[in-house]
């Protein structure tokens, strides 16, 4: 085992060591092994991949990656046409562009080592076949073996092409922003911009200035949202579950039916209705008013506080619905025998819930649990639609109100603001934030330790 784990993890070391010259230069010339052990086409194809890299690189590849280190050097400006004596507009570098094409070059040099790797390992396996007696697969056989044993990789080929196009590069694309002044003051053509570094994630962290004393407050708010929201819905959910479910009341399918039409109407309609009923001239505030309750409008989106605990509430409306439908078909498979055991030994309902009902509950719906925290960590809907982040604050950077949580600060430092390298920056910290919990949390569940089951 040790060997062959040796083997493993020093593959291109061993076709060095024990191929054949002919795999030793396809390091140098990729499908020459396969070419010469009686795979040609297979080996012209890997040394056309070759040659057209190579081609990439010397009409632009090259000069992509130099870009990168300056993200462009002349800046587009007024200078005069001495042949007309006036002054005409001339074209400069694209800081957006240079860096875009500098990440698909990276991409596709990424793309070109794994196809090089695949050709190194491709030779030597052929001439191991052929060392053995055997006479190496060919092309058409190969082409066959993708609608039978091979056939993951023919499933698998667009989808991962399609990933590699449309969420790798964009993601290193924003990655790299964040560490550029890509800001207002910064917008190609009309001005470059260049890297800063970790000035952007300085900015953030720091103890003063204007981006701190927005960052930190709406970090903390994003925190006491997601949680509050999360465990709010599940809890309540749980209970509305258990109290239909109960032996003593009726019309069970009525009720929840009731409840389940709730999610029947899409999200962002019952958010904005909501949004005008308890607005400052709503339904809500003219009952109140009318029936002497209030004086005045109450401030559910007006003010700091109130609007805060007003979308927490608002969003139970959504949230709970969801979890009591999901729960209620947990509790129908909680074995009987479980609380038969209890009632045996005297145990009573809140015992029963403690021990049984509870702990069956977490240990199902822990994976649950991680994504519905990650997923109101990143809540856009319910922000946007109830507040927009409102109400917003003299003391915040650009626009940032008290209601914001991360993903709508970020969203409006790119749409209003067009700091894309903040947002950027943001980015990474709640991919960061959202990594790390649910990699912890999930790995020290019951769901995963208990794996077989629970008991």
């Amino acid at each position: 085992m040790k060997t062959i784990n040796n083997k493993n993890k020093n593959g291109l070391v061993n076709v060095f060591k024990e191929g054949s010259l002919f795999n030793r230069l396809s390091f140098l010339i990729m499908g020459l092994g396969n070419i010469c052990y009686g795979q040609i086409i297979k080996g012209i194809m890997f040394l056309a991949v070759e040659v057209m890299y190579i081609l990439y690189m010397i009409r632009s590849g090259v000069n992509n990656l130099a870009g990168l280190t300056t993200l462009g050097t002349k800046q587009q400006g007024m200078v005069i046409d001495e042949t007309q004596g006036i002054y005409v507009m001339e074209a400069g570098d694209n800081s957006m562009l240079i860096l875009l094409w500098g990440v698909v070059t990276i991409v596709v040099s990424a793309v070109f080592l794994l196809g090089w790797y695949l050709s190194v390992r491709s030779g030597y396996e052929a001439y191991k076949t052929v060392k053995s007696g055997k006479k190496p697969a060919n092309f058409f056989a190969e082409i066959k073996s993708l609608a039978n044993q091979n056939i993951h990789i023919a499933f698998l080929t667009v989808p991962l092409l399609g990933i590699l196009i449309f969420t790798v590069t964009p993601l290193i694309y924003m990655i790299l922003m964040a560490f550029t002044n890509y800001d207002a003051n910064h917008q190609p053509p009309g001005n470059l911009f260049d890297w800063v570094g970790l000035a952007n994630f300085k900015a953030l962290a720091s103890s003063t200035g204007a981006l701190a004393a927005t960052f930190w407050p709406i970090l903390a708010w994003t925190l006491i949202w997601g949680f509050v929201a999360t465990f709010s819905c599940y809890f309540l959910g749980i209970f509305l579950a258990i109290l239909i479910n109960s032996k003593g009341i009726r019309f069970k399918k009525f009720w929840r039916t009731i409840f389940v039409l709730t999610m029947a109407i899409p999200a962002f309609i019952s958010l904005l209705v909501i949004r005008t009923m308890v607005g400052e001239n709503g339904i809500l505030n003219v009952l109140l008013q009318q029936w002497g309750f209030t004086a005045q409008p109450l401030p559910f989106l007006t003010n700091g506080t109130w609007a805060k605990i007003s979308v927490i509430v608002i969003n139970l409306w959504i949230g709970i619905p969801a979890t009591m439908l999901m729960t209620t078909g947990i509790l129908m498979n909680i074995p009987a025998e479980l609380y038969e055991s209890a009632q045996i030994d005297g145990a009573g309902k809140v015992k029963t819930f403690i021990y049984i009902t509870f702990p069956y509950m977490i240990f199902v719906t822990t994976p649950y649990l991680i994504t519905q925290l990650i997923a109101n960590f990143n809540n856009f809907g319910v922000i946007f639609f109830l507040t927009e982040g409102a109400p917003l604050s003299l003391n915040y950077y650009k626009g940032a109100g008290k209601t914001d949580l991360l993903v709508t600060w970020l969203y409006k430092l790119t749409t209003t603001n067009k700091d894309y390298n903040l947002a950027a920056t943001i980015g990474i910290v709640i991919f960061v934030i959202s990594a790390v919990f649910s990699l912890i949390s999930y790995s020290r569940s019951g769901a995963v330790k208990n794996e077989e089951g629970f008991s």
